[in-house]
């Protein structure tokens, strides 16, 4: 099988929300009753950031040894609040992560077998649709983000709120988003939602 029939026998949707929007209960629908691969951008991006690395190397150039801890491996807490107050910094380290992510992603989905890939990832592009066939956008009201938030992870609604605020709005996903799904129902609901998009075979009844 040459690429091109690879990439005709392989979905590959791309799932992002904000923070609170509830991925992770599509994500696990996805993965347990339609046998989906699932690959975290994050994830991706923290392994190539790991010493010896040629992204962590660039970094360091960019940004200076400061951003890095004795033993040479960054130090995330330095670097988030560095690239978070300065949105120079951040658009330097995005232009940095991001190509070389997306494209170890697609390294990824090459060397898979599953015919069903998601990648997660916080934010889309227009150039993430070199990777994924559909982009799929995790809805939830504002009210409810919230409340899942406090319940899973034990903020306060100042800091939930905060967090939410230094996110893109929701037009800015669903200028992007192939596909909305309503989050803010029960399990049954957005089982339904999913099963509509992909239809039952392949299903893990």
């Amino acid at each position: 099988m040459d690429r091109d029939e690879k990439r005709q026998a392989v979905r590959v949707i791309g799932v992002t929300g904000g923070v609170g929007a509830g991925k992770s209960r599509i994500l696990s629908l996805l993965q347990e009753e339609y046998q989906a691969q699932v690959i975290y951008a994050d994830q991706v991006a923290a392994k190539l950031e790991e010493p010896g690395g040629q992204v962590l190397q660039k970094l360091a150039e960019v940004f200076g040894t400061g951003i890095l801890e004795e033993g040479g491996r960054l130090n995330r807490e330095a670097f988030a609040h560095l690239i978070f107050h300065d949105a120079q910094a951040l658009a330097a380290s995005d232009a940095i992560i991001h190509p070389q992510t997306w494209r170890e992603i697609r390294k990824m989905i090459r060397e898979s077998s599953h015919p069903l890939i998601v990648v997660e990832a916080a934010l889309f592009d227009e150039k993430s649709r070199e990777t994924c066939d559909t982009l799929w956008y995790i809805d939830t009201s504002r009210e409810n983000r919230i409340a899942r938030l406090m319940a899973s992870r034990g903020y306060d609604r100042e800091k939930c709120q905060a967090i939410m605020e230094n996110q893109p709005g929701r037009d800015f996903f669903l200028a992007l988003a192939d596909v909305v799904i309503d989050n803010n129902g029960t399990l049954k609901q957005t089982r339904r939602q999913i099963a509509e998009l992909l239809g039952e075979s392949g299903k893990n009844r």
